[in-house]
């Protein structure tokens, strides 16, 4: 029996925002895109490295306001590349929890929080 990677699905409202947030400035690439027919809800999955995300405009797939953590290897490095495309409602920074970890938190517009981080302790 062998269990794989989880792939949430984030609640979106407004395409061109999501697109804005998690390919133009997150740097995610799309992989593809449905939709039933011209003018109903996208449903498409984004991805960076082995970070796979579905986000959906269909009511009902996923609530607004969730939250993820995101293990990212090199932590400095993502957060350096975001400081070179500037997002306007965006200057994250990086934070130090006592737990042991090194946090990089941002919002994309349905109030999904994610949580890039690295552990310190390894």
């Amino acid at each position: 029996m062998t269990f794989h990677p989880v792939v949430p699905i984030l609640r979106s409202f407004d395409e061109t925002k999501a697109r804005e947030f998690y390919v133009n400035w997150l740097g995610f690439k799309v992989d593809w895109e449905h939709r039933f027919e011209p003018g109903t809800p996208l449903y498409m999955q984004v991805s960076r490295g082995g970070c796979v995300l579905h986000l959906s405009e269909h009511h009902g797939d996923g609530s607004p306001g969730a939250h993820l953590r995101i293990r990212v290897d090199d932590l400095e490095a993502f957060h350096a590349e975001l400081q070179t495309r500037p997002y306007k409602n965006y200057r994250p920074g990086l934070q130090d929890q006592e737990w042991g970890a090194r946090e990089m938190c941002v919002q994309d517009g349905a109030s999904n929080l994610l949580v890039f981080y690295r552990d310190l302790k390894k």
